[in-house]
Parts: C-alpha cells; structure tokens; sequence
C-alpha cells in the first residue's frame, strides 16, 4: 500500500529522471555505500577527511512512530542494483544526494566541484548523514548555506505531516552513528568531556549553552546540574518543543569541541550529547499531592459516583438478603431437602436442642398472661394508621421476646422482618465503628467506613459525614423494603390498577416490620442524640410512605420527647410492660423446674407409670409464697432463681443470695467512688444515691418533686434522677410526661436497699457523708449571707428599709448555724459507731 500512495510514486520517479551527478556541471557524483546505521565499517563513527563535509537531514521518515520508517523502507521496489541505502533515498520524503545536486545547480554562491561520497540513512531518526568531498576553494559551511537557502525557497513537506519540512544543516561535531535500541526523545543530556584523558573540563553557563544549541530549534527549558552534585562527568539537560529539532542539535554537535575563545577552557572541551527520556509521570504525582484539596473531593466524588451507579444496586440486594433470609442455610431448598430425608437425625438434634435450651422453660405462662398486649399488637399491624408502636418495660421485662418471637411470628414465618440494635451502633466508638455497626443491622454491604475518617481529616464542603453515610444506608433499606412489600402485589388483582402508594396504603397487611431495639440505649452520653433523631425520622418516613411498620423497643420511659420530634401530629400506641404478677412468677418458676422433666416423647399412660414432677418433689417451694414478694416479678430474676433452686438450693437460701448479690452491685456501682465509672464521668453523688436508698428502704415510693426539696438535690437534682434512672437504680414514673412518683429500679432492689441500710457500718458511713456535705452547704450558705451583711455594713448611713432585710438575712444565718450544729451532733454519734464497730 506504500509503494502505491501517489506521492511516494512521484518522488521516486523524480529520482529515476535525474542524471547522474558525474554528467552535471560543477558536482561530481561518485556511488559509494559503503556505511550502514553503524558508521563506516560498523565503528560508530564518520571519517572527515580535511577536504570533506558532512550534512544531516531531518524529516525524511515519520518520526514520532518507528515501524512506518522500516515499512517504507521495506516495501521500496527492489532491483539488483538497489542497495538498502539506495532504497531509503527512494522511500523518504526527498532524496538528500538530489537535494543536494539542486541546491548546488541553483546557487550563486561560487561553488567549486563538490563529489557526494556516501549516504547514512538514520532510520531511528527519521533523517540521514551526506558525507562530500569540495576542493579547497569551496568551504563546507558555503556547501551548507546552498542547500539551507535552495531548501528554504523549494520546501519539501512530507506527506504525513505536511505542516513540517525537510532540513539540513552542516554536522560540526563528530557524531556517533550507532544502531541500538534508542529512541529520541525532546531532551538531550549534554556531558563535558576533556580533550585530554586527566585533564579538567569546563561547564558551560546557560546562557553559553542557549548561544550553541538555539540554532537548531527553540528550547523550552535548560536544566544544569546541581552545584552540590558529586557526579562526573558535569552534565546539563536541554529540553527542546520538538522532537525533530533535538534530532537535528544532537547529530550536529556531538563531539564538537568548544575552544578556549568560546568558554571551553584552556584546553577545550567537548560535547557528548544522548537522548535523555524525560519522566512524565513525576509531575503528575506531585500534582496530585500538592493540590489536595481539588484531588479529595474529586476522589470522593468518584467513589460516590461509583457507590451510586455500582454499589448501591449490590447494597440493596444485600439488604433484602439479609430481610428475606435468602442465605441462611435453614431455608435452603437443598437443606429443607436433607431435613426430609434425614427424618431420625433431626429428630435426634430436636431432642438435644431442646436440652440444651432448658432455660426457656416456663415462658410459656408468661407469654399466657400477656396474651392480650400480643393480640393487640397484631391488631395494629392489620390497620391503616401511620404512626409509631411503643413497647415500654424495664430491661429484662422480655419486650424483644413479646414482640418478635410472638407478636411477629406469621411476620418472621414470611421474612418481613427487620430487626434494628440501637446498642451495637450507640457502643461503637468513632465514626467508621459507627457506621460498620449499622450497616450490620441492616445488611448493607459492601460498606467504605473508611472514607469517613479520611474525609474527616479534611476541611472540605463535599465531605462524606457520618450523618450522610446513614441516610443513603436509611434509603437503600427502604428501597428494599418497599420491594419486599410489592412482593405480594398480582397484575390479576381487582386492585392492580392501583398506583404502588396507593396499593401499599390499601393493603396494610402485606407491608414489612422494622423492630428498633434498645432505642434511646445509653442516650445521655454526648453525641448520641443525632443517631436517635435520624433514627426516628427515618421510621417516621416508613410510617408514613405506607412502606412498614414500625415498632420501638425501649427502656427509656421518656421515648415520647424523641420520637415526637419525627411526628409530632401522630398518637403514639404504647404498650407498657409491667412486671409479671406473683401469681405469674410462681408459675413460672415451678413450670421452669418441671420443664427438664418432659420428655420428647411421651409414652401412654399404659407403658410407663406416672412419675411426679420435680416441683411436687420438693417440699421447700412452699417458701415460694414468702419469697416471690421479696423478688418481685422481673423475668430475669425469676430466671435467676429458678436456675439456683434446680441447683439444690431452698428458695429462701437463693432469694437472699440475690438479695446479696444486688446489695453488692448497689454498693459498688452507686455507693463507693471509683465503682462503675469514675466520679467525674457519674452525674449523680454517692450521698444522692445513699438518701435514696435510705428513703427508699423506708417505703417503696417516693414524690418526685419532694426529692428534690432534698439538700442532696437542691442543686442539678433533675439530672442526677435522670442519670439514675438510666443506670437503673430507680424507676421514675410519669403521668401525661410529668413525673410524679420514684421506685425502685428492680423489685428486689427494695429489700437490698433494706439490706444496705441495716449495715450499721456501712448506714454510719454514708450518714457520715451525707451529714459533711450539709455541713459544707451550710458552711457556704452563711458565708453568702455575711458577704452581704458585710456589703450593707460598709453603706455610710443605714436607711431604715434596710432593717428588715438585715434582719432576714440575721435569721438565715441563726437557722444555718443551728442545723451545723445539729449536724455536728450527729456525726459525732456516727463517728462512735465507726470507732467501735466493724
């Protein structure tokens, strides 16, 4: 196809028409090629006789690629009398032995005879050398500025670029023709070398090397070696805009020798230039790591970008996994299928699962006696209503049990179930824990945590916030809720003209429940509030979109501040779970002990006798009418005793160790500084946990609002109820979100305040305390009203409305001083006992 492109064509016929230089007035023509790519007899080198010049010519073959030069080349019609140097004259862009005949019959410069020696083709190059031989009245230079003017008013543009053209300029130097695998490039490394072997060579300025190389081409830059630098030989980088032109400087002035008069020192110095391959990907780097603030938020979004448009697909697919249940290996079909055939070991498994969970044993009387509050809860899923279900108790009161593994059942059996832990997501320290925690309630995977604390390092607009990181982990559940819903909806129904929202509101029955466990655990550490809100408005917008249910899990009896701020128009419907009835508790303990004693398979009356039952065994559980009252009816402490009489204990003995225990866990926790969590991170002091449990010994409820006429509470009372309550030491109860009234956290709580208080050491102790902080309130209080009586002192007349403000204040200071020392009375009948007892 080369051989054929017109121009190609043209110029080798243009070739074949010209008579050989020998027949030509003034040029003598002589054929000789003998040199390849490797120089005169593969040396590298030229060898210049004094009466001989050499010229380069660039731009005969593309030179930005390297495999046209060679087809070009390869594909030029072979004859026998064609050597390969002959056929690259023929496929170049012009014929430098032509050029130069042209050039020396147009000039007008005097030229004598002047005989073309041989031709070097630098295919690498894109060019070639022409070496001539002129008698001594011509000069090479005279021969040069021939072919430079002829070249200049007959440009001679190639075909593949016709926007450059054909030079030559003269060679000055001793140029090294090599044919290794070098490829130019814009730069060139120029090495000073001495003339002599040992002797020294001069580094040229700038401005010295502008003054040489600038005639061959414009340069961009002129980079010298670092005077710091230990490398030798001296070295500077020179960077011209083209590649042509570096081509042309290098083949020109290599080994050119600067002389003394051009700044090369006494002896000289010489020039040896390479292609130097300038590295690209340097800049790149350093400029993404200086301008961080454009890269970071590009980067990031970029990987919003790609979370959109690949991520986010996946993620909701991951949720509606983790909803449906669709890779839990129970509802597998090649499972179920194994279950079927394997009927004798299952039933074998059956057997030891139900060994193994004994502990549920008797919940079933429990689950009977709030029968009720799980039909009602059922009820509410069936109806239309966009608002929240609030399930309320005391922790260990069994709400998650209620709700999900009965009141949810037919929901679980048809995966459209979606359980939510608040207390994983609050416990998680940091952003990125914060955000792992969440996206494992809900499935959300994949999830990049780590984004968040790289974008949080930065002071950046587009930054990636845990607040944001939560609402796109919000939207993708509920789009995958909302596909869950859809599930049931069939093109053959009498509705199916409905529109999605509409349908999803008409059929209240088929839609998801999402349960939020543990809302509003541990919510009055700093930071929590945000996650709670988000939370509340993300349910609101369930609740609201008809997309699902929604039921809240709490112990927190002031859950209705929060969630009002979601949906502040809805009636909220709550159920609060109380504890079980004495009657239910002792239920429940006896069929906990028997539960062990059923077997998996009955046999009829007529095989075996009728044994009795564990609790008919035992004579001792009639102690369980003294001591349930003492207990109360918390299941886990229920639980607790049931596991410690099927242990051999009496219920009376069990009953007062965890009595015992509870008293300890008081003490530790609420009592004694350092217990739990250090002073200054509790809200409340040992002597405000102490008057409560001395109060509350005396009787099992308390006015909340005469707490706080308290001196303990005179002061941040309030909060120190509220921290508290949610460590559990009491309950608050509220009447229209007033509170009004203060129990116990637990029921056993109250004959282990009992306990506590009829330790006479331990009673004198936190009396004692108690007793030094009024002292001190007191203390403070008189030094107040001194300070001004003091003020009123100093006034230079008395004004007789002051008199009675005087005398007020006279009072405050007698009542003060009074209870000091009543106080002091008291302590020092407290310090007797401390002193004598242990």
């Amino acid at each position: 196809m080369l051989r054929r492109h017109p121009l190609l064509r043209a110029n080798v016929s243009s070739i074949s028409r010209y008579p050989p230089l020998s027949q030509q007035s003034g040029c003598a023509w002589q054929r000789r090629y003998a040199s390849g790519e490797a120089g005169e007899g593969n040396t590298g080198h030229i060898n210049v006789a004094p009466s001989e010049g050499v010229l380069f010519f660039n731009n005969l073959l593309p030179l930005t690629v390297q495999w046209p030069q060679r087809m070009l080349v390869m594909f030029t019609p072979r004859t026998p009398v064609l050597t390969r140097e002959q056929r690259f004259e023929r496929a170049g862009a012009a014929s430098p032995s032509e050029v130069v005949q042209n050039a020396i019959k147009a000039s007008n410069l005097g030229l004598g005879p002047v005989t073309i020696v041989e031709v070097l083709p630098r295919i690498n190059e894109a060019g070639a050398f022409l070496k001539f031989s002129h008698d001594e009245s011509t000069d090479p230079a005279t021969v040069a500025e021939a072919v430079r003017q002829h070249l200049r008013k007959n440009k001679i543009r190639p075909w593949w670029n016709p926007f450059t053209s054909v030079k030559a300029m003269l060679v000055l130097g001793k140029p090294w023709i090599e044919d290794l695998y070098r490829l130019p490039s814009r730069r060139l490394r120029v090495e000073f070398f001495p003339t002599q072997p040992g002797k020294e060579a001069a580094e040229l300025s700038q401005e010295q090397l502008y003054s040489f190389f600038r005639p061959y081409g414009k340069l961009s830059d002129i980079v010298t070696q670092p005077s710091d630098s230990k490398v030798v030989p001296r070295y500077a980088y020179l960077d011209f805009t083209r590649i042509g032109k570096a081509v042309m400087a290098k083949n020109c002035l290599h080994g050119y020798t600067v002389t003394e008069a051009q700044g090369g020192g006494q002896l000289g110095t010489m020039f040896r230039l390479t292609y130097e391959k300038k590295q690209r990907t340097g800049w790149i780097w350093d400029w993404l790591l200086n301008h961080p603030r454009v890269v970071i938020p590009a980067l990031a979004a970029l990987v919003a970008g790609l979370s959109v448009t690949v991520f986010d697909p996946i993620r909701t697919l991951s949720i509606r996994a983790h909803i449906t249940r669709a890779f839990h290996i129970e509802d597998n079909v090649i499972f179920r299928w194994f279950k079927t055939q394997s009927d004798d070991l299952i039933s074998k498994v059956q057997q030891f699962r139900n060994a193994s969970e004994s502990d549920e044993g008797g919940m079933q009387v429990v689950w009977d006696d709030r029968k009720p509050d799980i039909e009602q809860i059922q009820s509410w899923l069936m109806e239309t209503a966009d608002t929240f279900i609030i399930v309320q108790g005391p922790r260990g009161s069994g709400k998650r049990e209620l709700v999900i593994d009965h009141a949810l059942e037919h929901k679980r059996a048809a995966h459209k179930v979606l359980v939510i832990d608040c207390k994983p997501i609050q416990e998680a320290r940091g952003d990125a824990a914060t955000i792992a925690a969440a996206a494992g309630e809900v499935g959300y995977r994949p999830v990049f945590s780590w984004v968040n604390n790289i974008s949080g390092l930065m002071d950046l607009a587009a930054q990636e916030t845990l607040e944001n990181e939560l609402l796109k982990m919000w939207n993708n559940t509920t789009v995958a809720l909302k596909s869950i819903a859809l599930e049931s909806r069939n093109k053959k129904d009498t509705d199916a003209n409905l529109s999605d929202d509409e349908w999803l509101e008409a059929h209240p029955e088929c839609r998801p429940v999402v349960v939020i466990d543990n809302f509003l655990h541990k919510s009055t550490e700093s930071g929590s509030s945000m996650v709670y809100d988000k939370l509340a408005e993300y349910a609101a917008r369930l609740t609201t979109s008809n997309i699902a249910h929604v039921i809240f899990l709490t112990n927190d009896v002031s859950f209705s501040k929060s969630l009002s701020k979601a949906l502040p128009d809805r009636v909220f419907r709550q159920i609060a779970l109380q504890d079980c009835s004495l009657e239910t508790a002792k239920r429940y303990v006896i069929q906990h002990l028997d539960f062990d004693a059923a077997s998996p398979n009955p046999t009829s009356a007529d095989e075996a006798p009728r044994q009795l039952t564990p609790s008919q065994q035992r004579a001792d559980l009639r102690e369980l009418d003294h001591i349930i009252p003492l207990l109360g009816g918390r299941l886990t402490d229920l639980e607790f005793l049931a596991r410690r009489i099927k242990a051999g204990e009496t219920p009376t003995k069990a009953v007062n160790e965890i009595i015992d225990q509870s008293s300890s866990e008081i003490l530790k926790m609420f009592l004694l500084l350092g217990g739990g969590s250090s002073g200054e991170d509790r809200a409340w002091t040992p002597q405000q946990a102490w008057t409560l449990v001395r109060s509350l010994a005396r009787s099992d409820t308390l006015r909340f609002n005469e707490v706080l006429l308290l001196d303990a509470y005179k002061r941040d009372g309030e909060k120190a109820l509220a921290a508290l309550e949610q460590a559990e030491l009491i309950a608050v109860q509220s009447s229209n979100g007033r509170p009004y009234s203060i129990k116990p956290g637990k029921p056993v709580y109250q004959p282990a305040f009992q306990r506590l208080v009829g330790d006479k050491v331990l009673a004198a102790k936190m009396d004692l305390a108690v007793l030094t902080e009024g002292i001190g309130i007191e203390s403070k209080r008189i030094g107040e009203l001194e300070t001004e009586l003091h003020l009123l002192g100093e006034l230079p007349r008395q004004p007789g409305e002051l008199s009675g403000r005087i005398g007020w204040l006279l009072g405050k200071i007698a009542g003060c001083q009074g209870r000091i020392e009543g106080f002091e009375r008291e302590s020092a009948g407290l310090k007797k006992v401390l002193s004598s007892e242990y």
